[in-house]
């Protein structure tokens, strides 16, 4: 047996195309049986074993003639099943990876949209107001103004700057309620 395998071998090297569709026919089910039990999978298993052939007949001046070609052939379909193996969980792992980056993404995007839409409701809503009460929020919460300096500022007692800022945060938290009520169960 191992002379004959030195002589498929020799054949096969030299480039007889009938030696190697011989080797390939004796051997093909063998090896798509052994490579099905490492990957579990019929359509890959076949596909490896047709990768191996290829490499062999695209590389046979390289073919050593040591006699031992079912061996070989085993060893061949053996590593190519684990590189496959490799192939698969990095795959997995990157998708597992680019899921969980997008979610991210898709989270953070979403927050920022959502931000974006609460600032326009708020300034909406700021220019809704009525002009007295407009003036005082603006000048405390933008300008950072107290209450004493809004009062100079406007030429109004201190008691009215307050009065028109509770009314300024009433009006501007019944307007805002819905939309922080919906950014609320969006995020939940």
């Amino acid at each position: 047996m191992e002379s004959n395998d030195t002589h498929l071998i020799g054949l096969i090297k030299s480039g007889n195309k009938q030696a190697f569709d011989e080797v390939f026919l004796k051997h093909f089910k063998s090896l798509h049986a052994y490579t099905f039990t490492l990957i579990r999978d019929k359509d890959d298993a076949e596909e490896i074993v047709q990768n191996v052939f290829v490499r062999i007949w695209t590389k046979r001046e390289q073919l050593k003639e040591d006699g031992f070609l079912k061996s070989f052939l085993y060893r061949s379909v053996h590593n190519e099943s684990l590189n496959y193996l490799k192939h698969q969980k990095v795959r997995s792992d990157f998708n597992i990876h680019y899921t969980d980056a997008m979610k991210n993404d898709t989270g953070n995007l979403n927050a920022e949209i959502m931000a974006t839409e609460l600032e326009k409701n708020i300034h909406s809503a700021i220019n809704e107001l009525p002009e007295k009460c407009r003036n005082v929020f603006q000048l405390s919460r933008f300008d950072q103004m107290k209450y004493q300096e809004i009062a100079d500022a406007l030429n109004i007692s201190i008691k009215t700057v307050e009065n028109q800022m509770g009314k300024a945060l009433k009006i501007l938290r019944l307007k805002v309620v819905d939309f922080l009520i919906l950014i609320f169960l969006l995020l939940k």
